[in-house]
Parts: structure tokens; sequence; C-alpha cells
């Protein structure tokens, strides 16, 4: 995977990570009172932060299921693994890690698993 589109991958993913995280200060109070007991960071570092136990408590099990996804993605970025199928190790077209970019699986073998999981 070529270094340009995968630091491409890695602003996109830390923007999504910023809007998930964002969006919930917006919408819950209990996880907006975090952020606020938190030294003044911007929404980067908020975003970088591990997200303790209290956290996860102020998100839905979609976001936490996506922020997972996006953390995932980033730490396959750092040890060189990302853009690689985590199922037949082939690598993930361009076109679907632009669409999303937390993905784990080649379009073929995330349909397999969900014709395995029906």
């Amino acid at each position: 995977m070529d270094k340009q589109f995968v630091n491409k991958m890695k602003k996109k993913l830390l923007q999504q990570k910023e809007e998930i995280i964002s969006n919930l200060i917006k919408d819950n109070e209990s996880f907006q009172e975090i952020v606020e007991d938190l030294d003044p960071k911007d929404f980067a570092d908020i975003a970088a932060d591990d997200i303790d136990k209290k956290t996860l408590e102020a998100l839905g099990s979609a976001e936490i299921k996506r922020l997972r996804l996006i953390d995932s993605a980033m730490a396959r970025i750092e040890n060189g693994k990302y853009g690689y199928c985590m199922s037949c190790g082939k690598k993930i077209p361009k076109e679907r890690l632009e669409a999303i970019p937390y993905a784990l699986m080649c379009v073929a073998c995330k349909s397999s698993e969900e014709r395995r999981n029906r």
C-alpha cells in the first residue's frame, strides 16, 4: 500500500473518530462532562486518548463498534498491515478503503462471512 494513500486514510480515520466524539459531546451530557474534565485539548487529542469505561457507557453500540474498528485500522497502519484482508491476506481495493477506511476484509471475504452469519 503506497504511503501517500495510507496517510490519506489515516487522516480520514482520525476525522471520523473526531466526528463521532464531537457528536457525542453534543448529544450526551455525561460524555460532555467527561470531556470537560479533561485537560484542554483539541478534538484530535481527545480522539487519540484511550476510551475509558465511563466513556464507553456514554456511547451507543454502533459508535463503540466504529471507534474500535477505527482504532484497529490505526494500529494496522502503525504496524504496516493496513489495506490487507484479515481473512485471506490479499490487498483490499483502494475504492473499498476510501468508502470504508476501517474495512477489515476484502469484499469477497466479507460477503462470505455475512452469508455464514445468516
